[in-house]
């Protein structure tokens, strides 16, 4: 599996994979057993002058008692159409979720709440895509955050841009 993600709290040359992240928020979990956690995703994009970069947040969120981020970055062609870009966005955010729900289930974690926080928001140009991208989220039986909830996409993501 590829080494494609950065932890929050490593040396930021180091990278990991999924499966590694995985782990790393299964240690952050038996930390402190006894709290609830929220499992968060989203991505952010920033389009240049030939390519989008694309940075996908995962976030383990220790409800009330901090937590870490771990973070990708993909370049693809320049997206235009905002819409086409909000699409990516959301598809990079729900391939991620679809396969942390594999391996989550798989080390038999289930013990947090996963959500997928978008983008968009009622204010600005986005506000027209809300209903299609929050139906296509639901659609794939996860929790969905727009703005100003959706913090994984709107500034941990953004941050690492």
């Amino acid at each position: 599996m590829e080494r494609i993600f950065f932890n929050s709290s490593l040396n930021q040359s180091l990278t990991l994979t999924l499966k590694e992240v995985i782990k790393e928020i299964f240690e952050f979990i038996k930390e402190k057993p006894f709290y609830s956690y929220k499992l968060i995703i989203g991505t952010d994009s920033l389009n240049t002058l030939d390519h989008s970069d694309f940075v996908t947040a995962i976030i383990i969120l220790r409800v009330g008692n901090g937590g870490r981020y771990f973070w990708r970055r993909i370049k693809d062609k320049n997206f235009k159409n905002l819409r086409e870009r909000i699409y990516r966005e959301v598809y990079l955010s729900l391939e991620i979720g679809q396969q942390l729900l594999k391996l989550l289930e798989k080390n038999k974690l289930y013990n947090f709440d996963l959500e997928i926080h978008v983008d968009v928001g009622q204010n600005g140009e986005t506000r027209n895509l809300i209903n299609e991208v929050t139906g296509i989220v639901r659609g794939c039986g996860f929790t969905v955050k727009t703005k100003p909830e959706s913090f994984a996409a709107s500034h941990v993501a953004d941050r690492c841009l």
